[in-house]
């Protein structure tokens, strides 16, 4: 049960780690940023790996769901967009698979 907030933290990092560079490319950021940009991403890797999952696959896969629901988060607390219906509605399906992937019985 500790993945869920080790994923969560884990795609804040990747969100954060991937935004410095696109706002760099973008041109809305100067590229002091793209050393932060580098720095969230490892300390990403870092708590991903640390996820109880038995698997690297699985875990990744549980996580991929995760991250779309907080990218959704992150559209709308930092970009100041508002997510659609679609948006949350995939939102929600990933969700429910990246439960399921990660919680689902094993033989």
């Amino acid at each position: 049960m500790r993945s869920l907030p080790l994923f969560a933290l884990a795609a804040v990092l990747e969100i954060a780690g991937c935004f410095a560079f696109w706002s760099w490319r973008h041109g809305t950021r100067d590229a002091w940023v793209l050393p932060l940009g580098v720095l969230s991403l490892v300390l990403f890797a870092a708590c991903l790996a640390q996820s109880d999952a038995a698997h690297a696959g699985r875990a990744y896969a549980a996580y991929g769901g995760i991250y779309i629901a907080f990218s959704l988060l992150w559209l709308r607390i930092v970009e100041g967009v508002v997510p659609d219906r679609w948006d949350l509605t995939g939102s929600l399906v990933c969700v429910v698979g990246a439960l399921i992937v990660l919680f689902g019985p094993r033989t």
